[in-house]
């Protein structure tokens, strides 16, 4: 009986040592297959990113050079019967178009992030969202394929609006931009439409005169005010309310320019 105790003492103190060993073996082996699995997200990350960064240096290899800018657009001008270069952009017209196309104009870097992103959910979702195009990216439109979109053309004016954006100051960026968009009414170019509109050179235009030619670039031929006021004012509302929402503007000047006259002109060109 002593002996067989002994050997049942000795059994359960083995068990018991034994289960102790295992013990801490367990959460080692977790550890070490969430390290593996971590390990390998990581890798597929990085690859993924390899891709990305080799598509990138691609699209901007293939794409034309930011310095053919100023000549694509001296030709359009010339094309158009228009002078070249153009005055310089009025600040009013300025503020106007960037609260209204881009308010984060002066800090991205020729794309928007966000808006890409919100624009890459609209995608997914099926809803329309047009809110992904800077001003950089609008003058890529322009100025290298025609005006025309669609997938691989809208990769190619990411890729040149990063260019652009590298390339010249703010200020430049506008002036190209307001030398070649077009104003409706057959006006290209931010004199031809300011002269023609209105019957005044840029550097004299009113507060409400400017938005107004900073809304239609958006829709020229659905929002001219000669052809059709309503949908031109209903578009200036919404642009002195921009500029009024991203600072421009203080609330009594907004209620100042949404009382001011239009100024249309009955006579077209400046004198």
């Amino acid at each position: 009986m002593r002996t067989l105790g002994t050997r049942r003492s000795a059994s359960s103190g083995g068990g018991f040592e034994s289960e102790g060993a295992a013990g801490p073996t367990r959460p080692m082996r977790a550890r070490g297959r969430r390290f593996r699995i971590a390990f390998r997200v990581a890798k597929i990350l990085l690859a993924i990113a390899g891709v990305l960064a080799a598509a990138v240096g691609l699209l901007f290899a293939l794409t034309p050079s930011a310095g053919q800018a100023t000549a694509l657009a001296q030709a359009q001008a010339q094309a158009r019967h228009i002078a070249y270069p153009g005055p310089p952009v009025p600040q009013n017209f300025a503020q106007a178009l960037i609260a209204t196309e881009d308010h984060r104009f002066n800090t991205d870097p020729g794309v928007d992030p966000l808006a890409m992103g919100r624009v890459v959910v609209s995608w997914i979702t099926g809803r329309k969202d047009q809110g992904g195009s800077t001003i950089d990216q609008q003058l890529a439109k322009n100025l290298y394929t025609g005006g025309r979109s669609g997938f691989t053309r809208d990769l190619e004016q990411l890729a040149l609006a990063v260019k652009l954006n590298q390339a010249y100051s703010r200020a430049e960026i506008l002036r190209l931009y307001a030398e070649v968009a077009y104003y409706g009414h057959g006006y290209y170019g931010l004199e031809a439409a300011s002269c023609g509109y209105f019957g005044r050179p840029p550097d004299r235009l009113t507060l409400v005169q400017a938005a107004m030619l900073a809304g239609v670039v958006n829709a020229p031929t659905y929002d001219d005010p000669l052809v059709y006021p309503h949908q031109a004012r209903t578009r200036l509302l919404h642009v002195i309310g921009r500029m009024t929402a991203v600072g421009y503007l203080t609330q009594a000047q907004e209620i100042a320019a949404l009382n001011a006259s239009l100024g249309l002109s009955a006579v077209r060109g400046c004198p």
